[in-house]
């Protein structure tokens, strides 16, 4: 009784900060381990299906399930937070995710591709849960600071996703000491990375930061802020639609340009470990520079970073439309713009959407958004192949960066309804 007294008293307020700091240190532990197993068992994915098919033909199919997987579980796992907490819903998400790796493991030892399909279906709640982390980070973070709690916890994900793909080989190796199939080895760190990041939470993420907002919400309430917190959510609501729309056109984006790229690339004569490279410079725009984003959005504004996040897509896809296809030097200047684009689109897109959204109904709001970046991601992976088999990748990187300028309108007339 007494720690929940603290959190519920006047002096308890100052706990705030206190209780911040734990939580995002306890994020950051989880989402180094999570992001290891994400990568791990991505690096592979696609490889084992195709080994275990003997065909190409669904070599892509992978991808599909982990993202349909992931949007199943961004609702289950926002669901689960909205009615007990942010260390329940995250941990089930992670557990979920090693019970998927382990399923993935058994489908290579039993060479059942329905199996290895169902699991890695499961597998992907790892992945919904990774991203959904991000909001557990700005749960009790004060307004202004709240884009650079978001941005904590996503480049902590960089540490564990850079490790995770460079211990496929060691783990391969330990898969063949077992008996396992060496492509199933990644899914081997996958899943005790998971189990790991799983048992963090459940340990360690006290106070729980959802639950600790609401009461302080409360406790404000009571005190005579009511009117200034209504005055406040009104102010910021409208920021709902445009927060959405700038997370769902950026992942459109981004993953139809990357996932082509590869594809490009080979077609030019480039061998897998230029295209790696490329990948890699991607990934690492994607999620280092996050700090830097999170100051920007908390200094300048959600909707400037947002704008900004349109602006930089569009030149990506435009300097990889027009890239020779021999330039690995400009090809991975366009990814790596392509990468900050979209971290531009998800830390401001997350601030709005946290600030929009009212405490009693966050986590839910929160889980539905995450299933159309997850919607979008799947459609701009497929659509990518056929715009590029009917018209070629430079129509492709140049039609998804003048897509990605919808943003720019939707914060317009955002802006001019306040």
């Amino acid at each position: 009784m007494t720690s929940t007294a603290s959190a519920t008293t006047p002096t308890g307020i100052s706990t705030r900060p206190v209780a911040q700091r734990r939580v995002l240190a306890v994020l950051v532990g989880s989402q180094i381990l999570s992001g290891a197993g994400l990568a791990a068992g991505i690096t592979v994915g696609a490889l084992l299906a195709q080994d275990m098919l003997g065909s190409t033909d669904l070599a892509g199919l992978p991808s599909a399930l982990f993202t349909a997987g992931s949007a199943l579980a961004a609702v289950v796992v926002g669901r689960i937070s909205q009615a007990r907490g942010r260390r329940p819903g995250l941990a089930a998400g992670y557990l979920t995710g090693a019970v998927g790796s382990a399923g993935v493991i058994a489908a290579a030892v039993a060479d059942s591709p329905a199996l290895l399909f169902i699991a890695l279906f499961v597998y992907g709640a790892g992945t919904a849960t990774n991203l959904q982390a991000r909001y557990a980070g700005a749960d009790l973070a004060a307004p202004a600071h709240r884009a650079r709690a978001v941005s904590t916890v996503l480049v902590a994900t960089t540490l564990g996703g850079v490790v995770g793909p460079n211990l496929a080989a060691p783990t391969g190796d330990l898969a063949d000491t077992l008996g396992i199939p060496s492509l199933a080895g990644p899914f081997l760190l996958s899943g005790a990375a998971y189990a790991l990041a799983a048992l963090v939470l459940a340990l360690w993420l006290r106070p729980d930061p959802l639950l600790l907002a609401r009461s302080l919400d409360v406790q404000q309430r009571a005190e005579g802020a009511e009117g200034t917190e209504a005055e406040t959510a009104l102010a910021r609501r409208s920021g709902l639609i445009p927060g959405a729309l700038t997370m769902i056109l950026t992942q459109l984006v981004m993953v139809a340009i990357m996932t082509m790229t590869p594809v490009h690339m080979h077609d030019h004569g480039h061998g897998t470990a230029a295209s790696g490279l490329v990948i890699a410079i991607h990934v690492g725009a994607m999620y280092l520079p996050s700090p830097l984003t999170g100051w920007l959005v908390d200094r300048y504004g959600r909707m400037r970073i947002a704008v900004a996040s349109g602006t930089t897509l569009l030149a990506a896809g435009l300097l990889a439309a027009t890239a020779p296809g021999d330039s690995v030097a400009l090809l991975a200047a366009a990814l790596a713009l392509l990468g900050l684009g979209w971290n531009f689109g998800l830390v401001s897109g997350t601030a709005m959407i946290t600030d929009a959204v009212p405490l009693a109904t966050r986590a839910k709001t929160q889980g539905m958004v995450d299933v159309s970046i997850a919607i979008a991601g799947a459609t701009g992976g497929l659509a990518s192949g056929l715009v590029v088999s009917t018209a070629g990748y430079p129509v492709l990187a140049l039609t998804g960066g003048i897509l990605a300028l919808a943003v720019v309108p939707a914060i317009a007339a955002t802006a001019s309804s306040r």
